[in-house]
């Protein structure tokens, strides 16, 4: 095994104890769009093709350089590699078990994953959410997991319906004004960053049990 990747003690935190990737309640499908899964495999071939090699280099010359405790650039090369082949495990489990569905080849006015869906509150206030992955969440498109307590409450709802969803400022009404399905942008990286993505995903997913099929 190369040096390279033989690991050192530096006090750095142990592989997977640094960052928590969100994981699907047991029992649960994996459902993904078509753009969110081929933004995935897009990533993972990045990974493995381009940052990793590239940072093993790094790791590889700055090793050659002498005392590695006080190396910066092996120190964080190495710890670079392991968010790395972290997030490359991540990635393959999730496309081994994707379950995709294509919004577009929807025919139907019942509430799915993949739709889009336009909600009234009591108040009058309307806000549109599009129900995806739990990869694919992006609050600032107004991306929800299917997991989530809000998409939960509306499956197979049509327009017209009222729906109560549980909030933790108490149960909410909202009344369903349209249900559409479009082409989604989940292709595109989410707004948020990626911890921050992972954190809304895994809060969407905690605690939940074995969801009935969204689709």
């Amino acid at each position: 095994m190369s040096k390279a990747f033989t690991r050192e003690s530096n006090g750095e935190p142990e592989d997977g104890e640094d960052l928590r990737l969100p994981e699907l309640p047991a029992g649960a499908r994996n459902y993904m769009t078509p753009g969110g899964y081929a933004r995935l495999r897009a990533e993972l071939q990045h990974l493995q093709t381009v940052e990793r090699p590239e940072i093993t280099r790094v790791v590889a010359w700055a090793a050659s350089n002498g005392d590695r405790s006080e190396n910066g650039d092996y120190l964080y090369g190495k710890r670079r590699l392991r968010e790395i082949d972290r997030r490359i495990r991540h990635l393959i489990k999730r496309l081994d078990t994707a379950d995709v569905v294509d919004p577009e080849s929807r025919d139907t006015d019942q509430i799915f994953f993949g739709a889009s869906v336009e909600l009234a509150d009591r108040d009058g206030q309307t806000r549109t959410i599009a129900i995806v992955g739990i990869d694919e969440v992006d609050p600032a498109r107004g991306y929800v997991s299917w997991l989530a307590p809000i998409a939960r409450a509306l499956l197979k709802h049509r327009e017209g319906d009222t729906v109560r969803v549980p909030t933790p400022a108490g149960i909410e009404e909202y009344e369903v004004l349209s249900v559409r399905y479009v082409r989604l942008a989940t292709d595109q990286a989410p707004s948020s960053t990626a911890a921050g993505g992972a954190t809304t995903a895994a809060s969407a997913a905690a605690a939940l049990p074995a969801s009935p099929s969204a689709v």
